[in-house]
């Protein structure tokens, strides 16, 4: 990591430095990481995700993602909750996953968990969507040493809270701020990466969802 937290490719462009100039991680901080999404699979896939990263890297996960989304029929939460004992036995001799009986279990249980949350709020999206932060609660400049020094925040633990009284697991705080820096309710690329002011257009164009329960 460099003491900027911005690290320059072969192209010539500063990127957070987390990339480490990877061909796959550059590319999923490139296209994916930050920018701003609205679809319910994709937030659950990554919140699942995420869940199963506890304890291990990201890119170990990143590198398994085809294998999970295989897995776990495409992280579509409707197929997931019909998931029983035979799917739990599936994914646990599946060596293209992380086989973890607990975490396996957890996204069987957060997928029935995000049916009740689509039919009170209409989507994820919605739900977690009403949570981005404000822009009083944002830093007036996002640096390597901001990033490093909060890797949870008032919303993020406010949300996990939340989540766990409606029965989800593996949601920590810290699991929650990584999940809404990847899903763009936060433009977490710091000041220098040439992602950063992509990133905060696409949030500025974004049409945000609302909740219109079922």
């Amino acid at each position: 990591m460099t003491t900027t937290g911005i690290m320059i490719g072969d192209d010539g462009l500063g990127r957070c430095a987390w990339q480490s100039n990877l061909d796959d991680y550059r590319r999923y901080h490139d296209e994916e990481w930050g920018r701003p999404v609205v679809n319910d699979q994709r937030l659950f896939e990554k919140i699942c995700l995420e869940g199963f990263q506890s304890g291990l890297s990201w890119l170990t996960i990143l590198r398994k993602r085809e294998a999970f989304r295989a897995a776990f029929a495409g992280f579509d939460f409707d197929k997931v909750a019909t998931f029983g004992d035979a799917d739990i036995e599936r994914c646990l001799g599946d060596t293209g996953i992380v086989r973890h009986r607990g975490k396996i279990v957890s996204t069987i249980n957060n997928a029935r968990r995000a049916q009740e949350l689509k039919a009170e709020f209409g989507s994820l999206a919605a739900y977690f969507w009403s949570h981005e932060p404000g822009a009083n609660e944002r830093p007036a400049f996002v640096s390597y040493e901001v990033i490093a020094a909060n890797p949870t925040t008032p919303t993020s633990t406010l949300i996990s809270k939340d989540l766990k009284k409606r029965g989800w697991t593996f949601v920590g705080p810290t699991t929650i701020y990584a999940f809404m820096q990847a899903m763009g309710l936060v433009n977490d690329h710091i000041e220098g990466c040439h992602c950063r002011g992509v990133v905060e257009g696409l949030r500025q164009g974004l049409s945000r969802p609302v909740p219109q329960p079922a």
